[in-house]
């Protein structure tokens, strides 16, 4: 009762606080005059994954290592194979923003870098900083080009970044209201987490990649839902593999710095199919980012062979 009861009304806090959070944050950047290209690529995409950044952050205070990791990769998984997957089956998807196009490749890269850093088992505050900058590098490099699309690639964005109706202080507001629920819910969540994992007798790691991850992942599903049943395939994809980008570099780069981090019980073989999914997608797509139904069923066969083998090690079978 008490598991499912820390699992919900952390999940619903999660959600809360991030939609508050990415509200505030995006409406204060168009104050700044950014694009609403950069703002929904970045910030509304960065925003979603405000729930793994609470979640990750809060395990890695309480030594929960396998937990932090496992909740990343596990949701990169699902952004990936479930997400992306079920958006294509939705409706075929073919983006045209180079920024998205660019950002598949630059996951993998990143996962590559991820995986080596965690195997060595060495991910400590130095390794954190060194993510956290690639962030910013990333950041400043997707702000050049996004003022490069095209007009309407750039329309196609103004749907998802919140209209100037606020003022500053309640903006800031919103923000600040965000961050403490994120807080509050994901120490709730995680111990929802680790409970459920000892009432089934397996190691919280195989949670964080699967339920954990799961309810994180609801905001960046809901978005990529949304705008695939809309006709906007640019912000189905940018929000998916943005939400990869953000969870490698900053998610990983923050907790690395609260504490250091290895692959806990996460193994290496997890973070073998996160890379392997993310290949599969760029295999898919080819030159232009081109996914039809088949494809998308692809990746979520892809997502479900990984459940199935995932649940086989810890139990046994």
């Amino acid at each position: 009762m008490l598991t499912g009861l820390l699992l919900l009304s952390g999940l619903g806090l999660l959600f809360l606080g991030g939609e508050a959070l990415v509200r505030g944050s995006a409406a204060l950047a168009l104050r700044f005059g950014l694009t609403p290209l950069f703002v929904g690529l970045t910030i509304v995409s960065s925003g979603t994954s405000s729930p793994e950044l609470a979640v990750s952050i809060s395990a890695a205070v309480s030594g929960e290592v396998g937990v932090a990791v496992g909740n990343v990769v596990g949701s990169n998984i699902a952004n990936v194979g479930l997400i992306l997957g079920l958006s294509a089956l939705i409706r075929p998807i073919s983006a045209k923003s180079k920024l998205v196009l660019l950002d598949v490749p630059i996951m993998i890269a990143g996962a590559f870098f991820v995986a080596a850093l965690l195997e060595d088992g060495a991910m400590a505050w130095r390794e954190g900083l060194l993510l956290l900058g690639g962030l910013l590098a990333y950041t400043g490099f997707g702000l050049h080009l996004a003022r490069r699309e095209s007009s309407e690639v750039q329309h196609e964005f103004e749907g998802i970044v919140p209209r100037l109706t606020a003022t500053v202080p309640r903006q800031v507001l919103l923000i600040l209201a965000g961050i403490v629920a994120l807080l509050i819910g994901g120490r709730a969540f995680v111990d929802g987490g680790v409970r459920l994992a000892h009432a089934f007798q397996v190691n919280p790691a195989v949670i964080a990649l699967t339920v954990v991850a799961l309810g994180t992942s609801l905001p960046e599903l809901v978005t990529s839902i949304i705008a695939a049943v809309r006709g906007h395939p640019d912000i189905a994809v940018g929000n998916a593999v943005g939400s990869n980008l953000f969870n490698l570099l900053g998610i990983l780069g923050v907790a690395s710095i609260v504490r250091p981090l290895g692959l806990g019980e996460v193994q290496a073989e997890d973070l073998a199919a996160m890379i392997a999914i993310s290949i599969l997608l760029l295999l898919l797509i080819r030159t232009r980012f081109d996914l039809n139904r088949w494809e998308g069923g692809v990746l979520i066969a892809s997502y479900l062979a990984y459940l199935y083998w995932l649940f086989s090690r810890a139990t046994g079978a």
